[in-house]
């Protein structure tokens, strides 16, 4: 229970809407979980295929159903650098499993491209996709039925949410979410992001530009901005997928290894051969999913998970939707100010109180549903913890300090930054979209403006260039979607349009695009829905027509004659550029079935 009853009536909300499917999925689960695993009533063919690499030892212990089996699902490669230090993984928890007295092994490894590397290339357009296929790829390691639990070892923006709508499909097993950690700070976000102006001014060169991206991503781990890599760490902790105080530990270091056996020794504690059973399908429910969104919200965190928590809690039978988490926004405080959010990275944050404390000022405000089941056990309680290393090199915790160590990187929860949280839901003539407004000043939530209306991210560009857009504007960024051209992030506007803004202009975008965790100062309704491709008003909107985002009433219009707008017939522009090359070929049937934004941009669900 919470002690706020707004919190309260929205998750009775989301039980009551999701009873019918929530029902079929449990049944589902509990029946799988009927059947067991029943290693040892395989045929001996298929048994001996499934163990035929392991040690002789392990062979025996795997011929029959008294030792726990662990199914390792990794996205281990070297492009992205917070996957890397997954490399070492698998012998830890192999050898962590054999002192538990189990047997691990690595299922199946799935997919994860470096955002990164791909933004504002033709690779972006796999990268919305690429989560409906981490979750289909994790789905064929664990078809194998060898395994009594599992764990996911991920990290990155689709990556997370595809390994949780994998978990949740096998939701008849316990799922532990390892994480490998945030890079070490490197340099300052908002002097990276004043040489990316500069240079999109024309102020400073390649080199420049590429000196200071180096200095900012420069070793194993994640990017230490808050963006949709470091908010699924937040997720799967406040969510109790992660052993508590997991999220942030840098990459290979003492504490990080302990952290990464004791969650393998954990996985293996919670099968059904013990006393402390937790099937992650019956863990995770409408409770958990409020407790994401709050933390979400209370962390100013990416927008990429207005569609990622959807269609996560959709392989759960459970049906969220944006007008849940607008409303959650209204009531969650803002706790924490993390780059683009502040001038703060990740590992400021931690060293602040991190997730311990986070969460146990929002259960002081009773914000967050406290008594829910975890991977370490029952209550939410205990993750206001901070972990340490024991001197047998174990881990150890403590209670998080009653007070922040910086407030103004994590804030208490009577003196929070704002009221209300980061994210919020537009309705309009246009019809629905998503704006993050943490970042954005009080005084830019309204912008009324003409439109220019580009088809592309290049077209801005080399309007910017040109010297067209000194004047205020909203930039109509169209034909975005996930039907379109897969939905890719736009952050190449991020630059030009900050530098417009910086000059005086009212400036504002809207898209059927994604911006992802980190927008920023500039106000952007994204995910608009219909998209153009499917005919929604966005592709009726023609440059000048007056249009209003409105950021504190949630509206977003296009201030036409209603009678003329309906009339105008949508545009529509050729899209076979974005149909080939780099493998956006193989992925046309993804375009042709995705879902629209507010239901999870999915083509699963």
């Amino acid at each position: 229970m919470t002690a706020d009853k707004r919190i309260e009536a929205i998750t009775k909300r989301i039980v009551e809407r999701s009873k019918p499917s929530r029902e079929r999925y449990l049944d589902r689960v509990r029946s799988q979980i009927a059947k067991g695993v029943h290693r040892s009533v395989l045929s001996c063919g298929n048994l001996a295929h499934g163990f035929a690499a392991c040690a002789p030892s392990e062979k025996a212990d795997l011929a029959g159903d008294t030792v726990p089996n662990l199914g390792i699902i990794t996205s281990y490669n070297d492009m992205l650098s917070a996957h890397q230090p997954f490399e070492t993984f698998p012998p830890i928890i192999r050898e962590a499993a054999r002192e538990a007295g189990g047997v691990a092994q690595v299922a199946g490894g799935v997919p994860a491209m470096c955002d990164g590397v791909t933004q504002g290339q033709p690779g972006m357009e796999l990268s919305l996709f690429s989560r409906d296929l981490i979750a289909m790829a994790a789905a064929v390691g664990l078809s194998h039925n060898m395994f009594d639990a599992a764990v996911y070892l991920g990290i990155c923006d689709k990556i997370v949410p595809g390994l949780a709508i994998a978990a949740l499909t096998f939701g008849h097993l316990p799922a532990v979410f390892i994480p490998a950690g945030p890079m070490t700070s490197g340099l300052p976000n908002d002097e990276k992001s004043r040489i990316r102006q500069l240079y999109a001014e024309g102020k400073v060169g390649r080199a420049e530009l590429l000196e200071a991206e180096s200095k900012s991503y420069h070793g194993p781990g994640t990017c230490t901005f808050y963006g949709t890599a470091n908010s699924n760490q937040m997720l799967m902790e406040i969510m109790g997928l992660h052993m508590p105080g997991a999220s942030f530990v840098n990459p290979n270091t003492p504490l990080r290894d302990a952290l990464t056996r004791e969650a393998a020794k954990r996985a293996l504690a919670i099968t059904a051969l013990g006393n402390e059973f937790t099937p992650v399908g019956e863990m995770i429910d409408e409770r958990s999913i409020v407790n994401g969104v709050v933390g979400l919200h209370a962390t100013g965190g990416s927008t990429n998970h207005t569609m990622h928590l959807v269609a996560m809690a959709r392989a759960a039978g459970i049906e969220l939707t944006w007008q849940d988490i607008s409303d959650l926004s209204d009531i969650v405080p803002l706790l924490a100010r993390v780059y683009p959010n502040g001038l703060a990275d990740v590992n400021h944050f931690h060293a602040a109180g991190g997730m311990g404390f986070l969460i146990k000022e929002l259960l002081k405000g009773g914000l967050l549903h406290e008594d829910v089941r975890t991977v370490y056990g029952h209550g939410l309680a205990a993750y206001t913890v901070e972990p340490r290393l024991a001197e047998d090199g174990t881990v150890q915790r403590e209670a998080t300090p009653e007070k922040s160590a910086d407030p103004k990187v994590l804030a208490a929860i009577e003196t929070p930054f704002q009221p209300t949280g980061g994210l919020k839901m537009l309705t309009g003539n246009l019809g629905k979209s998503v704006i993050k407004i943490s970042a954005v000043k009080p005084e830019r939530h309204v912008i009324v403006a003409p439109a220019i209306v580009f088809h592309d991210q290049q077209e801005l560009q080399d309007a910017f260039k040109a010297g067209k857009l000194d004047r205020d504007f909203v930039a109509v960024v169209r034909f975005q979607g996930p039907r379109a051209n897969g939905m890719p992030e736009l952050h190449r506007l991020t630059p030009p349009l900050g530098v417009l803004q910086d000059r005086g202009h009212k400036v504002a975008l809207v898209t059927d695009g994604r911006m992802s965790g980190a927008s920023g100062k500039v106000p952007a309704a994204i995910h608009v829905t219909p998209e153009a491709s499917n005919g929604g008003p966005i592709a009726r909107i023609r440059n000048g027509d007056m249009i209003r985002l409105d950021a504190v009433a949630g509206t977003l219009e296009v201030m036409v004659d209603a009678a003329e707008f309906d009339a105008r017939p949508p545009v529509t522009i050729d899209l076979s550029d974005n149909e080939f090359g780099l493998g956006r070929e193989l992925f046309a049937t993804f375009r042709r079935t995705a879902g629209p934004a507010d239901q999870g941009a999915s083509v699963l669900y």
